[in-house]
């Protein structure tokens, strides 16, 4: 017989109360404990007006605004599985440092990613 998990009990408005009050943990847990997340959402404030005159139509506006959300998904991401490691062991170990290796990297190819549309919308809208 499968375990029943008492969280996942809940329906309606209530899942959904409960889960906008997590996401709002977690986002505030990621803003005061990851600096790399404060430096992006900074970013994301100072990029994401200037998107409003970079942005030659609603889909350039998309895309720039697009690509500084990515950068933040990813990175919450990262430090989810960095916090997940960190739970079960501070050991080093070849699989531990494989995983939060990885979450690095995709942080890394989140940000060329957005630099890139920034770029290119800089770009066409200069040239």
């Amino acid at each position: 017989m499968r375990a029943v998990n008492p969280h996942k009990g809940r329906t309606g408005l209530e899942r959904i109360g409960y889960a906008l009050a997590h996401s709002a943990e977690g986002l505030r847990a990621a803003f005061m404990g990851e600096s790399a997340f404060r430096q992006e959402v900074l970013l994301a404030f100072v990029l994401a007006p200037l998107a409003l005159w970079v942005a030659g139509d609603w889909r350039e506006l998309a895309l720039l605004i697009g690509s500084l959300l990515l950068v933040l998904i990813v990175e919450l991401l990262n430090s989810g599985i960095e916090a997940a490691i960190d739970r079960i062991s501070y050991e080093q170990h070849e699989l531990s440092k494989r995983a939060k290796d990885m979450g690095s990297a995709a942080v890394l190819i989140a940000l060329v990613l957005c630099g890139l549309v920034w770029c290119l919308a800089l770009w066409a809208r200069f040239s």
